[in-house]
């Protein structure tokens, strides 16, 4: 599998086709990538008595690093030029997309249920959006309000959720790492392949995250290896990091952030349902009439900049 990101991922231009035909691709990749990172969430709170945020978040991406080694590592070393030239570049999207993001998320996953997580981290659109405005890209009626329609959603969440803990405020956090992390994709250099890039900021994240895993192994002790603790780290290594930040970037690349991130609300639906199955938590009338609103300003918002 090869993936090089086009030049479109730098310099937007006008399509040629309807934009159901045009924007189909990006809008499916976001999608995939919101149901996987969902299941993250869950995980997240569920080996949050087993397995320390830290040594969570380092090991997944370890197991991550080596599920795209075979298609991007080669590709890394072979333009390792490119990557020294964009080193300050790499560093950053490293270091929010990848080692403080994901870590961030396990810390909140202490003291914060999964479905309340994935409604504050359906914020990050808002900020998404903010920042591809500032870079100078127009939103347009239709999409604006598809995004309003769809943060009330999320503002009724968070407003009918239970009370407001410091997982909360990690998860607050998360959101506004990812969503620099998505503004910076916009401006990813064309020259640096889509696996490669993957790949590279994989280990980049996971060498900066070392001291910290070493700090915790150290200080917590490690964690015992047993199905309920690797196959959820399998889970998120490979699906939730390997092929879901593929999709996501290979959104971004396709439709931007800020349309990326308008089907990006779907995530707290997604995790709403996953957590009620897997781990017990009850959804209200509150959830079901917001995730309506989700819904109405995802199907608004994907459309046309008009």
């Amino acid at each position: 599998m090869t993936a090089v990101l086009p030049r479109t991922a730098t310099t937007p231009t006008t399509p040629t086709t309807s934009p159901s035909t045009s924007t189909a691709p990006g809008l499916v990749c976001a999608a995939l990538a919101t149901v996987v990172w969902s299941g993250s969430f869950v995980t997240s709170r569920g080996l949050h008595d087993s397995v320390p945020p830290i040594q969570h978040a380092f090991w997944r991406w370890v197991i991550a690093l080596l599920a795209v080694a075979p298609f991007g590592a080669r590709q890394a070393w072979r333009g390792r030029a490119l990557f020294r030239r964009h080193a300050r570049y790499v560093l950053l999207t490293s270091l929010l997309g990848v080692a403080v993001y994901n870590t961030l998320v396990n810390q909140a996953g202490l003291t914060t249920p999964a479905a309340t997580m994935g409604m504050i981290m359906a914020a990050s659109p808002v900020l998404m959006a903010v920042f591809e405005r500032l870079g100078g890209v127009r939103l347009g009626a239709r999409r604006a309000t598809g995004l309003l329609i769809a943060c009330a959603g999320v503002a009724l969440l968070v407003g009918g959720a239970a009370r407001f803990s410091a997982g909360d405020l990690w998860m607050i956090a998360a959101a506004c790492c990812f969503a620099g992390y998505s503004a910076l994709l916009r401006r990813k250099p064309a020259e640096l392949g889509g696996t490669a890039f993957l790949f590279s900021t994989f280990v980049i994240g996971a060498l900066l995250l070392l001291p910290a895993q070493a700090a915790s192994v150290a200080v917590q002790g490690g964690f015992t290896p047993a199905p309920g603790t690797v196959l959820p780290l399998l889970y998120v290594g490979v699906a939730s990091s390997a092929v879901a930040f593929f999709a996501w970037n290979k959104a971004i690349t396709l439709i931007g952030p800020t349309r990326a991130g308008i089907v990006y609300y779907l995530q707290p639906i997604c995790v709403a349902l996953l957590s009620w199955v897997l781990l017990g938590e009850t959804t209200g009338w509150p959830q079901l009439l917001s995730m309506a609103l989700i819904l109405g300003g995802v199907v608004l918002g994907a459309g046309s900049r008009r």
